[in-house]
């Protein structure tokens, strides 16, 4: 059985189904060994002729009759506490990895994958809710049935059932230790079960670039192989499997010969009745029942114990993102931000991102931050929202360290549009009210139409109520970030973040959005992190990052007059756009 921390709360927590069940189950094993003895009562008495009357016999069978009915009634009870158990066991654990898989932090997904994750969650899990169920069952069946059987052979014929003992001893061992091959063979298929999750997924989801790149033919070869190494290893746990079972056979087969010869003897010596032999041969086939199922348990304990370790590695992963001790809760923001000699460094990294990054934003402005690609501009911004760990003193709003508060006091006052623009699979009310349990119309219209999506929801046959796809692919690329904008919104956050968050709509459709933003959230911040010049140059102040480091800060105007390098990304942008539109009207 599992015993690993994250697992043994649970023999408490189900305590009485276990033991209720298994009260039952030593009940049933009990009273079912009596059917062998009042067979052998019926067989010798008619042997010898001691019945006087035919209704004694059916007396001894309705008495056979009343115990298969309380074994059929006794059977469902234990089926459903402990098979129940099973199934509460898997809900209470896959109810704790979910939540832990929230809590874990950005670090810990930039090194895992998802087809591996929901592999832990599917297959894994499945083990584990196996041997809570029905290898409990097993466990407990074959060893009480196993030794009541062997207490009523030994009881009949003690030197023959030493006999019939060594072969299946010698059986034991053997299992045992092709049981612990076996754990490892189950092992290695689940790692290759993850790895072929983990491509399958991948594939679904950029199915599109596959596609459009005619791999279609190369990627269903790759998938083949990973397929193929799946079964491989399937195949390798399975022969072990077959195996076990060929040696549990062949024993059996030489121990029955074994007895039906030894017992015979016995009967020609008159030292055995023919229906003590019934009886003892109805004990030994009761009795494979324990050793099956004291393999079957070794089986599945050995594939529960692997996945048990994989589950335990995920629940133990420690989130670096993490409230400190003391951590401050009832504080409520203005705005007010400074960033204070920021230097950070990923954690897989030696190398900075950002260094000694320090400026000052009032609250209540409209801040562009601007810099070429893979400057550091979206690190800016996830450090702010503690998606990673600033140091200390680094990052502070209204004066306060950053570290210092709960996390969940920082980003509740924050509204955060990534790059990506994910949009869950739902209606597009439900997207832009997900901070709320339900969002009021008043609310959702609003916000809609300061993000400029609502006339375009409105042409969608059901509105609002419309159902997008998979990371909302059934509609546009700026439909989908402006959708993720008034998710934003909808907060009305003290601190609003847009990551790159218009680059996917028109510039009248970017002037519209600046617009409604700074008439809708006059005194409070705004962080706008753009590559393009048009996206930052109305704004109250723009922050230039370069390779990790300051470059400039100032309004258009001044940042116009006094930086070098922003002049330079001026007059290419103004290039870019001389030569888009000679190409539009060529």
């Amino acid at each position: 059985m599992i015993f690993l921390k994250h697992f043994r709360q649970y023999y408490v927590k189900y305590a009485l189904s276990f033991l209720l069940g298994i009260a039952i189950l030593v009940a049933i094993d009990w009273y079912q060994l009596e059917i062998p003895r009042t067979i052998k009562t019926i067989i010798d008495g008619v042997n010898a002729h001691t019945f006087t009357d035919v209704s004694q016999i059916f007396s001894l069978l309705l008495y056979i009759i009343i115990i298969v009915v309380g074994m059929t009634i006794g059977r469902f009870f234990w089926r459903y506490l402990l098979f129940g158990n099973g199934r509460r066991i898997e809900t209470d654990i896959r109810t704790e990895m979910f939540k832990h898989a929230t809590d874990l932090d950005q670090n810990f997904y930039s090194n895992e994958k998802v087809g591996g994750l929901m592999s832990l969650f599917i297959n894994d899990l499945n083990a584990v809710k196996e041997l809570f169920g029905f290898g409990l069952l097993m466990l407990v069946d074959g060893l009480v049935l196993g030794g009541f059987v062997l207490f009523r052979m030994f009881s009949l014929n003690w030197l023959m059932t030493l006999y019939a003992s060594i072969p299946l001893v010698i059986m034991g061992i053997l299992v045992f230790f092709l049981e612990l091959k076996m754990e490892k063979k189950f092992k290695a298929r689940q790692e290759s079960f993850e790895h072929m999750s983990d491509f399958a997924q991948e594939s679904f989801t950029g199915i599109t670039i596959i596609k459009a790149y005619i791999r279609e033919a190369a990627e269903a070869i790759r998938f083949k192989t990973s397929s193929k190494d799946v079964y491989d290893k399937s195949m390798n746990h399975l022969k072990y499997s077959v195996v076990v079972n060929v040696i549990i056979d062949a024993m059996i087969s030489m121990v029955i010969l074994a007895i039906l010869a030894y017992g015979s003897i016995l009967i020609a010596q008159s030292h055995l009745s023919s229906g003590q032999l019934t009886e003892y041969i109805s004990y030994f086939f009761t009795l494979l029942w324990p050793v099956f199922a004291i393999s079957y348990f070794l089986n599945i304990n050995g594939q529960a114990q692997a996945s048990a370790k994989r589950i335990y590695a995920f629940l133990e992963a420690k989130p670096m993102v993490k409230d400190v001790p003391g951590a401050l809760t009832d504080v409520h923001l203005a705005g007010a931000i400074t960033f204070n000699h920021l230097t950070f460094t990923y954690p897989d990294s030696k190398t900075p991102v950002l260094s000694d990054i320090t400026f000052t934003i009032k609250a209540g402005e409209i801040v562009g931050i601007l810099g070429k690609t893979g400057s550091g501009k979206s690190t800016l911004a996830e450090l702010l929202l503690r998606v990673y760990n600033p140091g200390e003193n680094m990052i502070l709003v209204d004066g306060y360290d950053t570290m210092k508060l709960s996390i969940k006091t920082l980003r509740a006052q924050m509204g955060y549009v990534p790059q990506d623009n994910f949009l869950f699979s739902d209606t597009i009310r439900n997207n832009i009210g997900f901070a709320f349990a339900k969002i009021d119309n008043e609310n959702l219209l609003k916000v809609a139409k300061l993000s400029d999506i609502h006339e375009n929801v409105m042409e969608f046959k059901e509105q609002y109520e419309t159902m997008l796809g998979e990371r909302g692919v059934t509609i546009s690329g700026g439909q989908k970030q402006r959708v993720s904008i008034a998710r934003a919104l909808s907060k009305d956050p003290t601190i609003l973040i847009l990551d790159d968050s218009v680059s996917a709509v028109d510039t009248k459709t970017e002037e519209a959005i600046i617009t409604n933003l700074r008439a809708a959230r006059k005194g409070k911040t705004t962080l706008m992190v753009a590559h393009r010049i048009s996206t930052v140059k109305k704004l109250d102040k723009i922050v230039l990052i370069d390779q990790g480091k300051l470059a400039g800060f100032g309004t258009h105007q001044e940042l116009l007059k006094t930086n070098a390098l922003y002049q330079e990304m001026v007059k290419l942008q103004e290039l870019e756009s001389l030569i888009e539109e000679a190409n539009t009207h060529a």
